[in-house]
């Protein structure tokens, strides 16, 4: 009776969200294995303990090149360049993946990623809370244990299972796949005291979008370092 009762503490026990970016294009040639490993990380979530919350930037600048990427974006370009001035490292280059605003490196080394993905499970996180609603499409959001200092609420929406056919450039004839294909981002709020934050935005869904491989993801990123402080992802099509 003992272990049966530790062994439900143990299954209840809730996972470390970790936010995992990557920054790639169906232009790059070095991309198309770090879409996989993302992909596997989402799909398996290899960490005990841990929540992978993966997002898949496209970046436009790959664009003029011989293939435009439909998934690509000036805002995931300039979100890049943003954490290249914050994590001073080589300025920007695909494939990059980012873990929690905090460590960014080629974003196909596997060991790299889940030594950055179990360091930053240690570190303590505001918790963020969901709900969603289906008419109209919203959210609610409640974060608490937000650390001292000034963080923005982003709001992203995100698509999994999407593929492009790429007749040019470097990936010509090749057929690729993505995970969390980040559709609209956007800042929802700030929270810059220790109370909780409260909001119920719109999710603003294209109907070109399959619904039911779309989330939601909501996190809490420090305006000066970039720190990723606390993640959350809902499942749209399960909204009532």
């Amino acid at each position: 009776m003992i272990l049966i009762f530790v062994a439900f503490l143990n299954a209840e026990q809730p996972r470390t969200p970790v936010l995992v970016e990557l920054f790639t294009s169906e232009g790059c040639s070095s991309c198309p294995p770090a879409d996989l490993l993302l992909s596997h990380l989402q799909k398996t979530q290899p960490i005990s303990g841990v929540e992978v919350i993966s997002l898949s930037e496209h970046v436009d600048y790959w664009n003029q090149l011989g293939w435009r990427d439909p998934f690509s974006s000036s805002s995931n370009s300039e979100r890049q360049r943003q954490y290249a001035e914050m994590l001073r490292g080589e300025g920007v280059y695909t494939p990059q993946m980012v873990v929690d605003g905090k460590t960014g490196f080629v974003g196909s080394d596997s060991h790299k990623a889940m030594r950055a993905i179990a360091e930053a499970a240690l570190t303590p996180k505001a918790r963020v809370s969901l709900r969603c609603s289906a008419n109209p499409p919203s959210l609610a959001v409640r974060i608490d244990n937000a650390p001292p200092g000034d963080a923005d609420v982003e709001l992203a929406i995100a698509e999994s299972g999407v593929q492009s056919n790429v007749t040019r450039g470097e990936n010509r004839g090749r057929v690729m796949g993505h995970t969390g294909v980040v559709r609209r981002m956007s800042a929802i709020g700030h929270v810059n005291k220790r109370k909780p934050f409260e909001a119920e935005p719109m999710l603003m869904i294209d109907k070109t979008w399959k619904r039911e491989n779309l989330s939601a993801v909501v996190f809490l990123q420090d305006r000066l370092s970039y720190r990723v402080l606390g993640a959350s992802q809902i499942s749209i099509s399960g909204c009532n």
